[in-house]
């Protein structure tokens, strides 16, 4: 006979989210349904909603996990080293975790929706705001790194970059030559 163990809220909120980041990774907020959040976390949907009570909720909660999965790692290289180029190497790791940086991009795409829009905006935010403080970083500075930072995303989602990248066309060693460091 074996003993099954229940979840506590907690457990099973952290189980949604984790399910949200991975299904909103793959189809976006308009592509993604609780139901495929539901499946993926071994729940039903009617469960889903009655934690998160809406798909917007739903979604902002796997866009704040990924940001404050950002802000952690900023922090935690600026604890050893506060400087801009460490907390770059640290989003280089980052950038390993492909489902966390396409979530953050469709987090963006769906700030369009006053709802999603505000607290994506907030996250985002909060970021930026992380980088300065750990690192004294002026504003210029910050978004030079956010530029960078933006770019290596994008080139993560495209598989240019990261786990498993594509073969490398002619403008993607051309690009990928003015790092000192490869990528």
């Amino acid at each position: 006979m074996s003993t099954r163990t229940r979840l506590t809220a907690e457990e099973r909120h952290e189980q949604l989210v984790t399910a949200a980041v991975t299904a909103f990774s793959h189809g976006g907020y308009a592509g993604t349904t609780t139901d495929q959040v539901a499946r993926l976390a071994g729940v039903s949907q009617p469960y889903v909603i009655r934690i998160f009570r809406t798909k917007q909720e739903l979604f902002i909660a796997a866009v704040n996990r990924a940001g404050d999965r950002i802000d952690a790692k900023f922090r935690q290289a600026a604890a050893a080293e506060p400087t801009l180029a460490s907390l770059g190497e640290a989003y280089d790791e980052l950038l390993a975790e492909r489902e966390l940086i396409v979530l953050l991009l469709h987090g963006f795409t769906a700030a369009a929706d006053p709802a999603i829009g505000d607290q994506v905006r907030a996250c985002f935010g909060r970021l930026y705001e992380t980088v300065r403080e750990v690192t004294g970083a002026s504003s210029t500075e910050a978004r030079e790194f956010f530029s960078i930072g933006m770019l290596l995303t994008c080139l993560g989602a495209m598989h240019v970059i990261g786990p498993d990248p594509v073969p490398r066309q002619p403008w993607m060693v051309d690009l990928m030559a003015t790092w000192e460091h490869k990528h």
